[in-house]
């Protein structure tokens, strides 16, 4: 028997010995001095409990088989066949060729713990502590964090702490990307305006993701009537795109070769994502109160520590609310060779755009944010409907300051944490001259 690169020897001893050859050895016999000379692993079945019966070669044989061998008795067909598949599952699960747990708790092949990235980890005590009051301290070392979160097995880095703190998660589980891409009309065509492939930790997925789309749906930015921030209202709720994102991440099947697709029509967002709903859940209870049933628990907990997830079942019926209060069509879910969720882009007339419009991209929407007072990145990443400071607004930021559009508030000190950002002359002229009609 043949699993893999495994063999097996199988071996079923009755009372009969079998014909003989000239060696005055049975076929039976044979095939067991083969498998011990070829180093097999060998499971001896004998069938009964009473040797009596049996012929003395056959009881010499089962003698033999004692010694540091899988052996096991059986009176039935149905015995034999049960304790065969244990014993094979048993075996093929120790030597990591097939899993029965979640794919994020099994061992990452070929990862350590030098794969992983420290900067990330301590980003991820700050804001654990501060969103949920995790209990760890903040200088705990990587090792205490993973084994605090389930993310070892026997001292090996698991899928879920590569795809969570890995420096390279696409080197070991190369589907973990996210594909965005972004059409005019209502059809997947080429040539397609945008395209992107984003990698990185599951947390630099989903704001990259999230970023992508914020940057090219209609935005309304309102009077400031409540206190010195201005109101933002995108013609889809951050929350509805941001759950969405999220939820295909942290609930996709990582086993599939598939990535997450995040694709925007004129009319409509689809995002879709590998994997069936849990046996427990169907698409009508997505609209209903429901439990929590993550795909992958071991990823899911440190988002829900970071504030990306929640753990009640409540994401879709959020979204579907936030729809309804944004007067859009309830989210469509569907599954069709993985799940996908649909969200319909009928905008409200403060919001809809003009023939020659087109959504204003990541750097205007920044400056604006600057326009009448200096703001920190935080502040910054609050305005734009962000849940944290993402790798899209770190790279806008550098290149504003290259481009000299904007400077720091205290330039002696460029990473002080009382840093801020404010328009230079060049940045508000440019912002102006776009106001008129023209692009940065």
């Amino acid at each position: 028997m043949r699993s893999g690169t495994a063999i097996f020897h199988v071996g079923l001893f009755g009372n009969d010995y079998g014909s003989e050859n000239a060696g005055v050895v049975s076929p039976t016999g044979r095939e067991f001095d083969l498998a011990a000379a070829e180093r097999k692993c060998r499971l001896i079945y004998v069938r009964g409990r009473d040797d009596a019966a049996r012929h003395p070669k056959v009881r010499a044989l089962v003698g033999r088989a004692e010694a540091g061998l899988i052996r096991k008795r059986f009176s039935t067909p149905s015995e034999l066949v049960t304790g065969l598949y244990a014993v094979l599952v048993e075996y093929l699960e120790e030597r990591q060729l097939i899993r029965s747990g979640p794919f994020d708790a099994a061992p990452c092949t070929k990862a350590t713990l030098e794969h992983l990235d420290p900067e990330r980890m301590a980003w991820f005590l700050r804001t654990a502590r501060a969103t949920r009051r995790f209990p760890i301290a903040p200088d705990a070392s990587s090792t205490d964090l993973l084994e605090h979160l389930n993310l070892l097995d026997d001292g090996r880095v698991t899928n879920a702490a590569v795809l969570l703190f890995g420096k390279q998660p696409q080197r070991f589980l190369i589907s973990s990307e996210i594909k965005c891409a972004h059409f005019h009309g209502t059809e997947v065509a080429k040539p397609i305006p945008s395209y992107q492939v984003y990698k990185g930790t599951v947390f630099d997925l989903v704001d990259a993701a999230v970023d992508f789309v914020l940057s090219k749906i209609a935005l309304s930015v309102g009077i400031r009537e409540a206190g010195p921030q201005a109101p933002v209202r995108y013609e889809i709720p951050n929350e509805v795109v941001a759950e969405a994102i999220v939820n295909a991440v942290a609930y996709r099947d990582y086993t599939s070769n598939g990535s997450v697709q995040v694709m925007l029509f004129s009319d409509r967002l689809e995002i879709w994502n590998p994997g069936r709903l849990p046996p427990s859940l169907t698409l009508e209870k997505l609209r209903q109160a429901h439990g929590s049933v993550p795909t992958n628990p071991l990823l899911a907990e440190p988002m829900y520590l970071t504030g990306y997830i929640e753990r009640m079942g409540t994401g879709t019926r959020d979204m579907i609310r936030h729809c309804n209060e944004a007067w859009l069509p309830e989210p469509e879910f569907a599954v069709s060779d993985g799940f996908q969720t649909i969200i319909r882009r009928t905008l409200a007339p403060s919001l809809a755009p003009q023939p020659e419009s087109q959504p204003e991209s990541l750097e205007t929407r920044v400056l604006r944010l600057l326009e009448d007072e200096p703001k920190s990145k935080a502040e910054l990443s609050l305005g734009l409907g962000q849940k944290e400071i993402s790798g899209q607004l770190n790279k806008v930021v550098r290149k504003l300051l290259a481009d000299r559009m904007i400077e720091y508030t205290i330039p002696e000190k460029p990473n002080s944490r009382h840093q801020k950002y404010r328009l230079t002359g060049q940045g508000r002229a440019a912002l102006a001259k776009g106001s008129g009609g023209d692009t940065l």
